[in-house]
């Protein structure tokens, strides 16, 4: 029988801090991060949750604090326990998974086969990185999120209105302008916007899951601002995961 390779089965967590980045491989501290990244919690709650003993996830939760990973404020119901929180800024995943197969070369030769639109030849670039990455087990969509969140908050001024419909049209004309791809508002409650074309994933190999972090970061920041309220965006079809178009639903937390 052969061997598992142990970097098959790792999973690894980077972090960026005040002091650098990183790299979290213990499968106790990957648990608690990620239930952190969800929201706030006490003591108590990442004892329970995690299925840990008090003692490990205090001796984890200690480490991650004098690190920067993590911080803690005093919780106001109750003055003698601690609410812990991600202070330090997630980069992303790396996994011994190769995911991607298929030869980059594949994605240069069709775009040298290509007229040599210049909106081509940037995609491309996007792409041969991404898919590189992907290759090497490095998934960076929290980077791509957080660089599309920027750019929403920046193109909110240029494009936004008033009315909805007409700030999804401004959308709209934008992509289509930049090469984005094509939008189509397929319903305004809750908001859900078809793409076809995307240039983020269309010419990604299968991979599984939604791929279309820098879209969603710019979709949650335009109507974030525009509606005055932190609102989750969810890709619920992309090219990436075989669906011939890519559907992001918009709503607020509390839907």
């Amino acid at each position: 029988m052969d061997k598992k390779d142990p970097f098959q089965e790792m999973q690894i967590e980077l972090f960026s801090t005040s002091e650098g980045i990183y790299a979290i491989n213990s499968p106790v501290r990957v648990k608690i991060l990620s239930m952190l990244r969800k929201g706030e919690l006490n003591f108590d709650q990442l004892v329970e949750l995690s299925g840990k003993a008090k003692s490990t996830v205090s001796v984890h939760l200690r480490r991650m604090t004098d690190e920067g990973i993590i911080g803690s404020k005093t919780d106001p119901l109750d003055a003698r326990k601690k609410i812990f929180f991600i202070k330090s800024e997630y980069l992303g995943k790396l996994s011994g998974k190769k995911v991607v197969t298929e030869n980059i070369e594949d994605y240069i030769t069709n775009y040298i086969d290509s007229t040599g639109d210049p909106y081509e030849f940037f995609r491309l670039i996007f792409l041969t990185i991404r898919i590189s990455l992907i290759r090497q087990g490095i998934d960076i969509d929290p980077i791509l999120y957080e660089a599309g969140v920027k750019v929403g908050e920046t193109l909110y001024d240029k494009i936004k209105d008033p009315d909805i419909k007409k700030l999804a049209e401004n959308i709209k004309m934008f992509w289509e302008t930049h090469n984005l791809g094509k939008v189509e508002i397929t319903n305004l409650n809750p908001l859900t916007i078809k793409v076809t074309d995307c240039f983020e994933c269309k010419s990604l190999p299968p991979i599984g899951r939604p791929a279309c972090a820098f879209d969603s970061g710019i979709l949650k920041a335009v109507f974030s601002a525009h509606l005055q309220d932190e609102l989750v965006v969810n890709e619920t079809k992309c090219y990436a995961m075989g669906d011939n178009h890519c559907s992001f639903t918009i709503k607020t937390k509390e839907w």
